[in-house]
């Protein structure tokens, strides 16, 4: 049985732009907690890092991305997140963008 069409990785991208940390109030793409996206046909792998390894808010974000890639990416039948903690996350993952909200 075929597993169907690759799911577009521009799409992915940019469907994680609309999931945001809600502690710190940007989106995970800006933030640098992407750390890698991978589609294949039928399947959309990514990996997750939150800006601390105890951040209690990691489960919620892991599911918003997920919900975020189907909605974009309905030919996607497979969706896995995983949350990642190395390498570990450093404010030089940030967009120029985001550390120029932050004043950094």
């Amino acid at each position: 049985m075929p597993e169907g069409p690759t799911p577009d990785e521009a799409a992915v991208w940019e469907a994680l732009r609309g999931v945001f940390d809600p502690e710190i109030g940007e989106n995970v793409v800006d933030l640098g907690l992407v750390y890698r996206v991978e589609c294949t046909p039928g399947r959309v792998e990514l990996d997750l890092t939150m800006t601390s390894p105890a951040c209690p808010m990691s489960d919620s974000i892991a599911q918003d991305a997920e919900s975020a890639i189907r909605a974009a990416c309905p030919e996607a039948r497979t969706v896995h997140v995983a949350v990642v903690f190395e390498p570990a996350w450093t404010p030089e993952r940030m967009s120029d963008a985001a550390r120029q909200r932050f004043g950094w």
